[in-house]
């Protein structure tokens, strides 16, 4: 049996309001009476009404769509940070559609084209690398793009990141003023900006102190290599701490060292990590870890997106922000550190 399509038109009238309000109703931003608000409201409920926002789409020329692609969702940073990204830009009245893609960037210019047929308002690109050629298309397409935890070289490419050289930074200090001498590192995945500026934070803070990198291995952010990273490091003349790019690393590299090597942690070697993803407080790991301020990232991330979406003559910016070290048990305490 055919079913009768509920108007616009049907809901205004039922509501004793026209049918501009109706739109305003039903429109994210637009201003309308909360007495108006309710009256419709309750009307497109009784009739069973459905805004058509495609329709309303191709009359505005917006879609109310913002496109969110990822390389990968395993590190526990992610999820949570998208949903943050998610709900505030809710919030904000666009609808979110969420892309998966592989870390290559030829996958991800692909991923990134297919969003562009979606007639996205914006996109944010979290933990993924672009070439210059779809950053380019993008802004000739007039579709305003930030990077979210990740930057580029590229000028034009806004981006938020935590201050990952201060980051890494603070991991050596600490490591040093515990009494460590042979500190090793493992790296996530090299391609990454936010690899590069962890270790060359923290092979700058060793230096400072006059103390070289004793160990180095690629974990490139997965657990396995991050595991098979510590079996090599630890093969001969292991270091006394380690410093991991991640937490999502570090939790391999504890398990590793603990229930494999047979090592404590932190008795015969520390473990430092960086996120601060919510396992890093369970009991089971208690790592400390440099934080990434990930509720501040989303709101400077949003903010940016939907300025270059009112006024895309708004200038790029590059945000990163300070992140604090967290002090936990997976690294040796320094005498009179305050926690």
């Amino acid at each position: 049996m055919a079913t009768h399509k509920v108007t616009s038109m049907e809901v205004a009238r039922l509501a004793g309001v026209s049918q501009s309000a109706v739109s305003r109703v039903f429109t994210p931003g637009a201003s309308a009476s909360k007495k108006t608000i309710e009256k419709v409201r309750k009307a497109a409920q009784e009739l069973g009404y459905r805004p058509n926002v495609l329709a309303r789409a191709m009359v505005s020329g917006k879609s109310g769509i913002i496109g969110l692609v990822v390389a990968y969702l395993n590190n526990q940073f992610y999820p949570e940070a998208l949903e943050k990204l998610s709900n505030i830009l809710q919030e904000r009245g666009y609808h979110v559609l969420v892309f998966m893609a592989p870390q290559s960037a030829g996958n991800i210019d692909k991923v990134v084209e297919e969003i562009l047929d979606f007639q996205v308002d914006g996109i944010i690109a979290a933990s993924v690398a672009l070439s210059s050629d779809l950053s380019d298309r993008c802004r000739l397409a007039g579709v305003p793009m930030v990077l979210f935890n990740r930057a580029q070289d590229d000028p034009a490419m806004s981006a938020v990141t935590s201050d990952n050289i201060a980051g890494g930074r603070k991991a050596a200090e600490f490591l040093l003023a515990g009494g460590h001498h042979k500190i090793g590192y493992i790296a996530g995945w090299e391609g990454a900006s936010t690899q590069r500026d962890r270790e060359a934070g923290f092979v700058r803070g060793l230096r400072d102190a006059g103390v070289e990198l004793h160990a180095r291995e690629v974990g490139n952010f997965t657990t396995e290599e991050a595991r098979d990273a510590t079996r090599r490091m630890f093969a001969s003349d292991p270091p006394d701490a380690v410093f991991v790019a991640n937490d999502h690393m570090a939790i391999a590299v504890m398990d590793t060292l603990r229930f494999e090597l047979g090592l404590n942690v932190p008795g015969d070697v520390s473990v430092i990590g960086y996120d601060d993803v919510t396992v890093a407080s369970w009991p089971a790991y208690d790592l400390t870890t440099i934080r990434q301020p990930a509720n501040r990232m989303v709101a400077e991330t949003v903010n940016i997106l939907l300025s270059n979406i009112e006024d895309p003559d708004v200038d790029p910016r590059r945000v990163e922000i300070d992140g604090p070290l967290i002090i936990r048990g997976s690294a040796r305490i320094p005498e009179g550190w305050k926690t």
